[in-house]
């Protein structure tokens, strides 16, 4: 559940404590909370953690007729799941301004930037092409939601297979996996999302660039003067910033923060690619043992 709403004395302990350049978690200004990655008994489901913050991510997928505008393109379509769970603030059937944006959001990283090659969903042109529908389910807000669920939903399609398809002529046979492995999908990158949390400097500061901070905890989240995320992949490819209002900064401060970005996408990169491999051998030997 989402903490309460700051009080007054917690909101002035936190800014002085930024202003020193501490962090009520302990963390240093640009370090994020250490990764919690739990895979599920399907494949496709993945449970990830950044601290209190989880999120459930699921895919699914069906074959279906293509749209008119994309007779050769699969589909892709992502859903985000805020319940009072996770918050008391949310409501069942209500979608809230955050939840809009966070919807919004990945949208853009995961189905605009192509993560997945849509065209390799397609099984018949014009007549049949798989729909793969990923589903986020928050169940606890922390704080940076956003990186969270960008970080679920990113794993869950590297580690979806979905059934060999065999086509001849006109006819479709799906095989189950026990008649022939399932087929990963065919990714053109792997885009992860993260957010800066912006303050103003200390009263004291001989500058007036903002302090910065990378992965806001709920608090810091909501006593922040302005957030920043920027969706890369560990190539250095930038797919999406994201900045609505907050403080004005200077082309060397964006900078400054994308280069953050970059090193910390790289680590988090390197850090998907060991669980996945982890996972898969312990999926192997289980079978090996059967």
């Amino acid at each position: 559940m989402r903490p309460p709403s700051p009080s007054i004395p917690e909101k002035e302990f936190i800014q002085i404590s930024l202003q020193q350049s501490l962090r009520i978690d302990g963390r240093q200004m640009l370090e994020q909370r250490e990764p919690s990655i739990t895979f599920g008994p399907e494949l496709g489901w993945v449970e990830c953690g950044l601290g209190k913050t989880k999120v459930i991510a699921q895919i699914e997928a069906k074959i279906v007729k293509p749209t008119p505008e994309r007779p050769y393109e699969g589909i892709i379509t992502i859903h985000s799941e805020l319940s009072p769970m996770a918050s008391t603030e949310y409501d069942t059937g209500r979608p809230t301004e955050e939840e809009v944006t966070i919807t919004r959001m990945l949208d853009k990283v995961i189905r605009r930037s192509d993560t997945i090659d849509k065209e390799s969903l397609c099984i018949l042109a014009k007549r049949r092409v798989w729909h793969l529908r990923l589903t986020l389910h928050f169940l606890s807000d922390d704080g940076n939601m956003l990186d969270c669920g960008c970080l679920a939903g990113i794993i869950a399609l590297k580690h979806f297979r979905r059934p060999e398809v065999e086509v001849i002529g006109d006819d479709v046979t799906i095989h189950p996996p026990t008649e022939r492995a399932p087929v990963p999908l065919a990714m053109h990158h792997t885009p992860l999302c993260l957010t800066f949390a912006f303050f103003p400097p200390s009263p004291t500061s001989d500058t007036t660039s903002a302090l910065v901070l990378l992965d806001p905890s709920y608090l810091e989240q909501r006593l922040s003067t302005g957030l920043m995320s920027v969706a890369l992949n560990a190539q250095r490819e930038l797919c999406v910033v994201h900045k609505l209002g907050g403080v004005p900064m200077e082309i060397g401060e964006v900078m400054g923060v994308l280069d953050i970005a970059v090193k910390r996408a790289k680590e988090l990169n390197r850090l998907v690619e060991d669980k996945l491999e982890e996972d898969w051998n312990t999926r192997k030997r289980i079978v090996e043992v059967r």
